[in-house]
């Protein structure tokens, strides 16, 4: 099965919230946001890499970022990163990866995983893709992997679950029933409360089969714009597609309206490190809660801190508590933890006054 097994890293995204150091230049998917010395992009082909063949992975994103990939998983060629030349959303995204896996491989099984999400216990993780690779090699179904909820969070989407479809390798998936995205607090509360609720992880396994139906039943609009040139074996002209393409997730655009959607039940340590506030509560921390990465920093008389500072800056930080302080050399960034959802407005704003320069 591993000759089938292909694999689509999403990694077009700009990371606005993780503002200075991620920028339009150099997004946090390419960036070492958890100081382990090797960027997002390139754990999630470590971590994949167990299960699927280096040549069988394509990472999609923009097309200024296509030596970023290169540089970091020098193991690909550069057929393996497909360039959007706009951004349209996962939709688009995925049917593009799907489309150039159809060309090689009509029995091909499918991983689609964002490239900046933070993965704990990897060994459990790589469990729970190996048995939803066998749930889609056999059976015609869309497959999610839905977060067991730690606490009722509002910045995630949530899957309900309904009867249990698959029991494998001691993994349970169930049909959906619902999907919601980004609940208010008292909604999130309730979901988890019922136990009938998940986290949408984002990450999906399919057959080439399944999906490519999909996309002709649901969003008909992108898979005929992809399959024409498939059929007439023309140059691909990805600008022209991709013009036509419209913005859409591919949860709005297929998942919510697919019949045969499960979602397989997990627990593997995930976050999908979106903001500063997801970072600091899924690394480590001292003894009065203050998360250090980067250079050496001193810490006094301060707890309940974010401080993330380059490799070879030192920075001393005296009596503040519950901060996010962020250097990037040319930025400076500290506001209160509980003010984070404000950073897209202070990146609006410096747009404004200085242009893009330093977005």
């Amino acid at each position: 099965m591993k000759n089938n097994t292909y694999c689509i890293i999403m990694a077009g995204g700009i990371g606005s919230r993780f503002w200075p150091v991620s920028t339009s230049h150099k997004p946090k998917q390419f960036l070492d946001i958890l100081g382990v010395g090797k960027s997002l992009l390139r754990l999630t082909y470590e971590r994949l890499s167990h299960i699927c063949p280096t040549e069988n992975f394509f990472v999609v994103t923009n097309n200024q970022y296509e030596n970023i990939v290169l540089e970091q998983i020098p193991e690909f060629s550069s057929a393996q990163v497909l360039k959007e030349p706009l951004r349209r959303n996962t939709a688009p995204c995925i049917a593009y990866g799907v489309h150039e896996i159809r060309k090689q491989n009509q029995n091909a099984n499918i991983i689609v995983a964002p490239s900046d999400h933070l993965i704990v216990n990897e060994t459990e993780f790589l469990s729970v893709i190996n048995t939803g690779l066998d749930i889609v090699q056999n059976n015609n179904v869309l497959l999610t992997l839905g977060i067991k909820p730690s606490r009722p969070d509002t910045g995630y989407g949530y899957i309900q679950t309904g009867d249990v479809s698959f029991q494998h390798n001691h993994h349970t998936a169930n049909i959906v029933k619902t999907f919601t995205e980004k609940p208010d607090c008292n909604l999130a509360k309730f979901f988890v409360d019922s136990g009938e609720f998940y986290w949408n992880s984002g990450i999906f396994l399919w057959s080439v089969d399944s999906i490519s139906h999909a996309f002709e039943k649901h969003l008909k609009v992108v898979f005929d714009l992809f399959e024409f040139q498939l059929s007439n074996k023309e140059c691909l002209n990805i600008d022209e597609i991709y013009a036509k393409c419209p913005n859409i997730s591919i949860d709005f655009g297929v998942m919510e309206k697919a019949d045969n959607v499960h979602v397989l039940q997990t627990d593997f340590g995930w976050s999908d490190l979106g903001t500063w506030g997801a970072l600091y509560d899924n690394i480590d921390k001292d003894s009065k809660n203050n998360a250090l990465i980067g250079g050496d920093i001193y810490m006094y008389d301060g707890n309940d801190n974010m401080i993330s500072v380059p490799a070879r800056k030192i920075a001393v930080v005296d009596n503040l508590h519950g901060y996010i302080i962020v250097d990037s050399d040319d930025i400076l960034l500290i506001c209160k933890k509980e003010n984070e959802q404000k950073i897209r407005q202070y990146v609006h704003d410096v747009k404004l006054q200085k242009g893009d320069t330093f977005i």
